[in-house]
């Protein structure tokens, strides 16, 4: 006996598209409805390794129910245009999965699947149906089953499971459907009856003709039984209407699925690689070449020194504990264990293509060689190519870029051949200027200052420790007073027993989860003046969390040379900015005062100073220039107080008559604009009625015209192209931005106002940050630069050369960049990295 997997096509995308974030290729094609669809189905085919797969969708023209009654499914929308876009390609993936795809004019997709139903039961096969639409569920028999798929999981309905879930056997559902109705295909049913009251009305009389042979029964009640009378003809209608139809002409061919010889090359164009990997396994138990060119491992010949130095040309190269594997495409060779003077020799002046340049500098810097920069990383390349793919892996890459399935580690013959492939994709989207002067030359700086790390006072930091668990143990007594018993204050149910329950606290705007309300900081914050004990509760969990992460976790990391060495990631985020990890250093407090007094335990050792650099409202900065508007970029120009400009103008007052509060409002305004804020969220921030908020925001872009438009424009441009760019051509792909769903679409917009802002000062941090460190070894200055945090840089130098660092910093990073408006700095020297603020 066969298993036969009948798939609803057109309910499992439909699905698929509602239910997953927007996704994109590499190309910026929407990708997210057949991604969605895939896993579903491919679960369910691991999960029941069907005999054969057939996938049923419906055509856009009119079914014979349509002919019956005009107005079936009239009330349904129009497939969004996204998601059209996304029907033929994954049609085309399911056939190339080896899937069997089936449609016909005047039938609908529950037709087909019902036809399959009926033809593996006369063959006397098992065919499951999955699905997400509950229509299906009249086809239930011996043979057939359900796979209905919720929002959370897919249920498997059977006989025993539909009947214990409707209390009616699956032939009666059409009959239940006929009374009660379906809004969704705009099945009239009988007005006023429904599930609650067919359901027992059919499991009582056994079918419709029961029903309406026994309208007298007392067990209907007269309203009900009023209604019946009256629509008896709407009832059998929708029976009809209701009814699969079981007999659509095809043929079906139900043997095994085989994989395509393009399915590769399409997964590869969706940018599925995951998937791809997944299905790997599968192609080779069914010996299939197409999912991707299997690799041999490249043999490499065991050489002598003299043999390696005579390779020439662009090398791929590759250090591990076992020696120097080197490839210039053809020759492929091999050095075990050289002496680090060998290998500094070997590479001075080669160009080399690495995968990873920064792990790459850091297995030099262990053999004593430094200020080697490599030509080329196929990693940091293909981040550029596309900053959303995630997944940079060599294993990744070369599936992704070479259509090679090989091992996941880097092989120097591939790294080049990477290397090569992912320049022309470069030149070819414009990308290679951003790549070779801003990219690639800052992972050799950034192993720089991972390999300087950050010295830490670890005495001064334990006695923090000590003084925050102190003051946790007071605030605690406190809590245990207020709440009258002691309790688990960091257990979310014993706290919120002891808030809702105990002592009834409420504020306005709070929201109520099926579990009750939270407990998070957003509610607390709205709790702060109903009663003592919330504000206790939020200044225990900062003591808490500053001693646990940040006191213990960088005691748990500091060297045995008394530093930190934070690790840089630099293919993470969609704009382009630097994350710091083990530890983060870019998230060390800075908003409490207890908090700030972390930064009193990073210093300079004895002898030394910290020099502190950052970029002044360079955010505002770039909008001005990239908008264009006269009255922001003047204001610039002439070094005016940018807040105190905008608060005169919103609150119509003269710069002079500027109160703090007024300059603190426009200030929200001034940086909340280039975040696309809403007056709903301006309103929560700065505390004003949200009909304020709109009259700031309408005052604001009348006084700034220009970056009205920009913005629009910015929106407009992403919904046309797909992505938006920096002014150094970093592309940010925003598929939200065509979305059917409000929210995500608002976030899109979002995205498109931000991301050339945002992604601008990422790229100029980075090309200061090169131009300074470039600075500081070319001076000879017992200096280097140690830590970037967003829009700042440190430099720790001997105490003599303060004067001479900070003159560096300040024409380096100021003249990183030509603007229409001046960018400018503000720096600080210390011997804390708090004092330098």
């Amino acid at each position: 006996m066969k298993t036969i997997l009948a798939v609803d096509g057109n309910s499992i995308i439909n699905r698929a598209y509602f239910g997953v974030r927007p996704l994109t290729n590499g190309k910026g094609q929407r990708t997210e409805a057949i991604y969605g669809m895939m896993n579903i189905i491919l679960s369910q085919v691991e999960k029941h390794s069907p005999d054969s797969v057939q996938i049923a969708f419906d055509l856009h023209a009119p079914t014979f129910r349509h002919k019956m009654y005009d107005a079936y499914k009239g009330t349904r929308k129009g497939m969004e245009e996204d998601l059209r876009a996304q029907m033929e390609p994954a049609k085309n993936l399911l056939a190339a999965m080896g899937y069997k795809i089936l449609s016909l004019e005047g039938y609908e997709a529950d037709d087909i699947l019902g036809t399959v139903a009926k033809t593996c039961e006369e063959a006397g096969d098992r065919c499951l149906i999955l699905t997400g639409d509950r229509d299906s569920l009249q086809l239930i028999s011996d043979q057939t089953s359900v796979l209905l798929v919720g929002n959370h999981e897919t249920a498997l309905y059977d006989r025993e499971a539909f009947r214990e879930k409707y209390g009616i056997a699956p032939e009666q559902f059409v009959d239940a459907k006929a009374l009660m109705g379906d809004s969704s295909d705009n099945i009239p049913g009988v007005p006023g009856i429904g599930e609650k009251t067919a359901l027992p009305l059919i499991a009582r009389f056994g079918s419709l003709d029961g029903v309406y042979e026994h309208l007298d029964d007392p067990v209907i009640k007269p309203g009900a039984r009023t209604k019946l009378a009256e629509n008896k003809d709407s009832a059998y209608l929708s029976q009809k209407l209701a009814a699969i139809y079981k007999e659509v002409p095809l043929q079906f061919d139900f043997s095994s699925p085989v994989f395509r010889d393009d399915l590769f090359d399409i997964l590869t164009d969706l940018g599925f690689m995951k998937m791809l990997e997944r299905l790997r396994e599968k192609a080779a138990a069914q010996k299939e070449e197409s999912v991707g060119e299997a690799l041999e491992a490249t043999e490499y010949k065991e050489v002598s020194f003299e043999q390696l130095c005579a390779l020439e040309g662009k090398l791929g190269v590759v250090l591990d504990d076992r020696g120097l594997y080197a490839s210039d495409g053809e020759n492929h060779l091999f050095l075990p264990s050289p002496d680090p003077s060998m290998l500094a020799l070997f590479l001075a002046g080669r160009e080399i293509a690495v995968y990873d340049c920064k792990s790459f500098l850091h297995r030099l810097y262990e053999r004593g060689i430094g200020d080697l920069a490599p030509a080329d990383d196929p990693m940091i390349a293909a981040y550029v190519y596309n900053s959303v793919e995630g997944d940079y892996s060599f294993k990744s890459l070369a599936l992704r870029h070479l259509s090679l399935t090989v091992a996941p580690v880097p092989d120097a013959a591939l790294t080049l051949r990477l290397s090569e492939e992912l320049r022309k994709k470069l030149e070819e989207q414009g990308s290679l200027r951003l790549y070779e002067e801003i990219e690639l030359p800052l992972s050799s700086c950034l192993a720089r200052c991972e390999q300087a790390g950050f010295f830490v006072d670890t005495t001064g930091l334990k006695i923090f420790g000590t003084v925050l668990a102190e003051k946790a143990k007071e605030i605690e007594e406190s809590i245990y007073d207020l709440a009258g018993e002691r309790f688990n204050i960091q257990s979310p149910k014993q706290l919120a027993a002891i808030l809702y329950d105990k002592l009834g606290l409420y504020a306005y705007g709070m929201k109520k989860t099926k579990s009750g309300f939270s407990t998070n900081a957003e509610t607390l914050e709205k709790l702060k003046y109903a009663h003592p004990i919330v504000g206790q509760i939020l200044d225990y969990r900062q003591l808490m969390k500053l001693h646990s992460t940040y006191v213990e976790g960088l005691l748990k990391v500091v060297g045995g040379d008394g530093r930190v060495h934070t690790s840089f990631t630099q293919t993470v985020t969609a704009t382009g900015r630097l994350s710091s990890v083990e530890p983060n250093l870019q998230n060390i407090p800075v908003r409490t005062e207890l908090g700030r007094e972390l930064r009193r335990f990073f210093t300079a050792p004895e002898g030394r100073m910290l020099v502190d650099a950052d970029y002044s409202q360079i955010e505002l900065r770039l909008l001005a220039h990239i908008s264009g508007d006269k009255t922001m970029i003047e204001a610039f120009k002439n070094e005016t107080d940018i807040h105190a400009v905008t608060a005169s103008e919103v609150f119509g007052v003269p710069q002079e008559m500027v109160t703090p509060d007024m300059r603190k409002k426009a200030k929200a305004v001034n940086f909340g604009i280039v975040y696309g804020i809403s007056a709903f969220s301006l309103s929560d921030d700065i505390k004003v009625s949200r009909r304020e908020a709109e009259e700031y925001i309408h005052k604001y872009f009348e006084t700034y015209p220009g970056i009205d438009a920009y913005l629009k424009s910015e929106v407009e441009k992403g919904k046309e192209q797909g992505y938006v760019t920096t002014l150094f051509g970093r592309r940010r792909y925003i598929p939200e931005l065509t979305s059917g769903k409000g929210m995500l679409k608002k976030f899109g917009e979002r995205v498109a106002m931000n991301s050339p802002i945002q992604g601008s000062a990422a790229d100029i941090i980075k090309i200061a940050m090169i131009a300074v460190d470039r600075a500081l070894r070319k001076a000879k200055v017992d200096a280097r630069l140690i830590l970037q945090v967003h829009d700042e840089l440190i430099v720790e130098c001997g105490e003599k050369d303060v004067e001479a660092v900070s003159e560096i910093l300040r024409r380096e990073m100021e003249n990183a960049v030509k603007l229409s408006v001046p960018l400018t700095v503000d720096l600080h020297a210390g011997k804390t990295w708090y004092d330098c603020k």
